[in-house]
């Protein structure tokens, strides 16, 4: 069985659906700490032919809790400017009609953590895209919080029984393919292609939420996106 294990993010780019659709359990790893104006609660998509960030307000959000503790603020604080801002920005996009409704259908769910809507969140693009991956919270599943780094990913494959651990390319630094041979385990980086589609009549900007994939982008042609990536 192939695995990988990812904190949670909110609308990633396409190589955090690629890691999914490259294995048969993805484990959203909630239960590590918080980061700090890092990408669990903001991202970047289109405005104006130009990236644009935006964040779903936190309460207290520290890197002295876990991810899976932090609760967001009140939805109508800040979710009608946002859907707003979506909207006004892909509203002459190629696939709004189909998508525009999917983001709503994820907002209008039952959340009350950042943690809980990012898993929501990454369950509908999944349904949407036909990926079948089994995607679970490993807070709710392996006790081992004693372990840090490489020993608890090591830990969760031998609960799993995985025979392949598949990684982002980011991650080549911090694993060693060794320990996971000795373990019985394969581990593969993925590094995603150079990817580049049809926005509006801008160059193309890269590097931005799914969201934007999906405005850009119909079923067939994200099939093809989502399989532009190699493992090392």
């Amino acid at each position: 069985m192939k695995i990988a294990i990812m904190q949670p993010y909110i609308f990633p780019y396409i190589g955090y659906f690629q890691l999914i659709n490259a294995v048969d359990k993805f484990i959203v790893y909630d239960d590590v700490s918080f980061i700090n104006k890092g990408w669990i609660n903001r991202n970047k998509i289109l405005v104006n032919g130009q990236e644009n960030t935006f964040t779903i307000p936190l309460i207290e959000a520290s890197q002295n809790k876990l991810i899976n503790t932090i609760a967001i603020q009140k939805k109508e604080l800040w979710l009608p400017k946002l859907l707003k801002t979506i909207e006004q920005s892909y509203k002459k996009s190629p696939q709004f009609e189909e998508i525009f409704p999917i983001i709503q259908s994820i907002f209008q769910s039952e959340y009350s953590t950042i943690n809980q809507l990012i898993i929501e969140s990454t369950k509908q693009i999944c349904n949407y895209l036909a990926i079948k991956t089994q995607i679970v919270d490993s807070s709710c599943l392996y006790n081992n919080q004693h372990l840090k780094a490489q020993e608890r990913i090591l830990d969760i494959c031998k609960q799993e029984n995985c025979t392949e651990y598949i990684n982002p390319i980011g991650g080549i630094e911090l694993y060693n393919k060794n320990d996971f041979f000795e373990k019985d385990i394969q581990l593969y980086f993925l590094k995603t292609k150079s990817i580049e589609y049809q926005q509006f009549k801008n160059n193309f900007v890269p590097y931005l939420s799914i969201l934007d994939v999906l405005m850009f982008n119909s079923k067939t042609e994200i099939e093809t996106l989502l399989n532009e990536y190699e493992l090392l």
